[in-house]
């Protein structure tokens, strides 16, 4: 099968196969960082524990996971830093349903902030009203209104 065909397919299964919540031993998580060589680290809600899942080779450079998104994995007994592996990469159509049937994601993110990118803070609060004192030249400051 070429890559184009696999990627269809894959890419159908995940958007129109019928997915109606996780079932005997499944479990939704939530990504909380890649770790490399096909390996996220994701949180539990219902143990409250970060593990380690691994994304099977039919969705490898198919379908693509970021932080706080959320999967449905099985355990695997095999490994004890790897416990899991991604069944389904929810989609909001799935989130949606998920809370329809009753599921609530956590409310707290713990998540510590992406340090790859430079912090930008804002002043929102600043009461100056003459939006003209940046300049340097003090006779451009002088009074003409009497």
């Amino acid at each position: 099968m070429s890559r184009a065909t696999k990627r269809k397919h894959v890419q159908k299964e995940m958007l129109t196969a019928d997915w109606n919540g996780p079932i005997d031993d499944q479990r939704i998580v939530r990504i909380v960082a890649g770790r490399g060589n096909n390996l996220h680290e994701v949180f539990s809600v219902e143990d409250n524990e970060t593990f380690l899942v691994s994304m099977p080779a039919k969705f490898r450079r198919n379908v693509w996971v970021k932080r706080n998104d959320y999967v449905v994995i099985e355990p695997i007994a095999e490994g004890d830093k790897v416990r899991g592996e991604i069944v389904r990469v929810l989609t909001k159509e799935d989130m949606k349903l998920m809370k329809q049937k009753g599921w609530k994601k956590e409310d707290n993110c713990d998540i510590e902030p992406n340090t790859n990118r430079p912090v930008v803070t804002t002043i929102s609060d600043l009461s100056c009203t003459d939006t003209d004192t940046d300049h340097d030249d003090p006779s451009e400051d002088t009074d003409y209104s009497s």
